[in-house]
């Protein structure tokens, strides 16, 4: 793709999908006709901003299937952008393609908990039955690819179904068989949908939540239990009672409260809370843009229980933005959802705008002067942007290539501005302890961990779903919460932390679920994510799609990681093959050197934890000799 436009023409029904999020072009420098008794004499309204990008990528990729030279063209004339920088940001994104293919397609995925549950038989059928992945079927209008985690690990295994046209069409499968998906894929690309699959369809939350209805609960206590939709049935179960408080409180007083609570984030970096929301509130000047961003890209393989709050409690995460954005002097705010989350997408633009029509966001909230609004952003299928600062630079309208630090998100984040950012499991709990006092939260938990924690159990386990358990329960005893090792029922290893995590051993059961807990044995709580695997899984194949996924994913923006992950997943086939350079053991060595090598220059936490698990597994098994 060039710096300059090329002669490929927009068709039509391209240009629809561009103007729908753009407007209409007002002149010929935008991209409509010229009119040069008007634009020969005057200036004419510039273009639109550059934060606009992506979600004019998804409307092409919606509409069309794909985006063409001739969408990238008119693209360019409507946001005066070189083609050659929307080509690179549209070829970043794996949701996102560049070439003409089938407009059905399912995603399969072929993860590591789909894998324990069968995705690579499914996948086998497929492509007996479809031929091979990305290739189309024999009526030419659907195909089927492979792809990473779709974060719907407690269902597994998982497909979703994409079908492009002018009523854009999604279905989530899970758990997906291979006849689930042929007849999905004939009746969408038939266009014969069922009823079901004219809309984003809500799965029964409480199959993901088997804990629901159980007193004990605080952060999970709606899902499956309330409407979403509903902003009364929030209110009546006490819903917008800590932005009340907190508007009298005062921001200095709701921070106070929050480092009390010694809150750590829950998106895996376990950062303080209440010591993020305090830089930037001390870097607050009068008249200065600050911004609220919600991290809700949840693509750690294993972990799904954003997912389920997005989708059960929408509510509760806005009301933590809106104090959070009252604490640190925000107008305005952003939540970034990962695109393989449809519906949870769906229910939390249906939030936003009931919120907006009920004074809840917009200006003088609650008859205050408290003014702050959202923004719903969704990514287009890349890990990296679980990273704030490529998250940011995905907003923008960039690569979603992670930043240099510092500066921090505080001093400079989106847009350069000053900007508070916060999973969505760590915003559900600002409201419990505006309401409780953080002082009563921090008596939860252990001494270094405080308040519950949600965790995400799948694979080889009889209920999994997503668990709230306070910190410092072990993981035997959260395994048995969960009815114990399902398949064989003879436990070979847990995955802890999703594929950046750690592997424990049966003899290990015994570590405490806590930041210095997991600490202390050499492992990491990360995103919560708790992956079981029977004796019947086979742990090679297993590290090789943890490799494969590493290699996948990263943005090849730094030398270390780039490489590194490619070099890994190289040597694993070749232990896997039995063909080692030199020994068995110096091929280990020389996976522990590469991966010294990313953790000491990687830019972000990618390459850094990219050799994780796999040199966990081979501490603890002797696989490869």
């Amino acid at each position: 793709m060039d710096f300059h436009l090329t002669h490929d023409r927009a068709t039509e029904t391209e240009i629809s999908a561009i103007d729908s999020e753009l407007g209409a072009p007002e002149s010929g420098w935008s991209g409509g006709e010229r009119h040069m008794e008007n634009e020969g004499h005057v200036a004419v309204s510039g273009a639109p901003p550059r934060d606009l990008l992506l979600p004019v990528l998804h409307a092409i990729q919606r509409r069309v299937g794909w985006i063409s030279p001739g969408a990238i063209n008119y693209v360019a004339s409507r946001m005066d952008l070189p083609p050659a920088e929307i080509y690179g940001v549209a070829s970043f994104y794996a949701m996102f393609s560049l070439a003409p293919r089938p407009t059905v397609v399912a995603h399969v995925c072929d993860d590591i908990a789909c894998l324990i549950r069968g995705a690579g038989s499914t996948c086998e059928q497929l492509e007996k039955k479809l031929g091979p992945a990305g290739a189309p079927d024999s009526s030419g209008n659907a195909t089927w690819l492979r792809s990473p985690c779709l974060g719907l690990c407690e269902r597994a295994p998982a497909a979703h179904v994409l079908a492009a046209g002018e009523t854009h069409r999604e279905k989530i499968l899970a758990p997906a068989t291979p006849d689930s998906i042929l007849s999905a894929l004939h009746r969408i690309a038939s266009d014969q949908p069922a009823a079901e699959e004219i809309a984003h369809e809500a799965s029964d939350l409480r199959q993901s939540l088997p804990q629901s209805g159980t007193p004990q609960l605080r952060l999970l206590r709606r899902v499956g239990n309330t409407n979403p939709a509903s902003i009364e049935d929030y209110q009546r179960t006490g819903g917008y009672e800590a932005l009340k408080r907190a508007i009298d409180f005062g921001p200095e007083r709701i921070v106070r409260e929050v480092i009390d609570s010694r809150l750590m984030g829950r998106g895996g970096a376990a950062f303080p809370t209440g010591k993020k929301w305090e830089s930037l509130q001390l870097a607050r000047k009068p008249g200065a843009t600050h911004y609220v961003v919600c991290n809700a890209d949840e693509s750690e393989p294993g972990t799904f229980k954003d997912r389920v709050i997005m989708e059960g409690d929408p509510f509760a995460i806005l009301e933590g933005m809106a104090i959070a954005a009252l604490a640190v002097g925000a107008a305005k705010g952003f939540i970034y959802v990962r695109g393989e989350y449809p519906h949870a997408a769906e229910t939390l633009a249906r939030a936003i705008n009931e919120a907006r029509t009920r004074g809840f966001l917009g200006r003088s909230i609650l008859g205050s002067a408290l003014e702050f609004d959202v923004e719903l952003r969704s990514g287009a299928g890349a890990y990296i942007c679980g990273e704030e600062t490529a998250l940011f630079n995905s907003i923008e309208g960039f690569r979603g290539e992670p930043r240099n630090k510092p500066p921090f998100p505080t001093q400079a984040g989106l847009f350069r501005k000053p900007t508070l950012v916060n999973n969505v499991e760590t915003l559900i709990n600002i409201p419990e302890i505006i309401l409780n006092g953080g002082a009563a939260y921090a008596r939860t938990g252990t001494a270094q961990s405080s308040g519950a924690r949600l965790f995400c159990l799948s694979g080889n386990i009889q209920r999994p779903g997503v668990y709230e358990m306070p910190f410092g329960i072990t993981l035997k005893d959260l395994i048995a919460a969960a009815g114990g090792v399902g398949g064989t029922g003879r436990l070979q290893a847990v995955l802890l932390g999703g594929a950046a995590g750690s592997f424990l051993s049966p003899a290990e059961l015994d570590i405490q679920l806590s930041f210095e807990g997991t600490r202390a044995a050499g492992a990491t709580l990360g995103s919560g994510a708790v992956i079981v695997l029977d004796d019947s899984v086979d742990m090679k194949e297993f590290l090789l799609r943890i490799a494969r996924f590493f290699h996948e994913e990263t943005c090849g923006q730094c030398v270390p990681c780039r490489v590194g992950t490619e070099r890994q997943q190289e040597l694993l086939h070749r232990l896997a093959k039995r063909r080692p350079i030199g020994s068995p053991a110096q091929e280990i060595t020389l996976l522990k050197d590469m991966a010294q090598a990313m953790r000491d220059a990687s830019i972000c936490g990618l390459g850094q934890t990219a050799s994780s698990a796999i040199l966990s597994a081979t501490e603890r098994w002797n696989l490869f000799q």
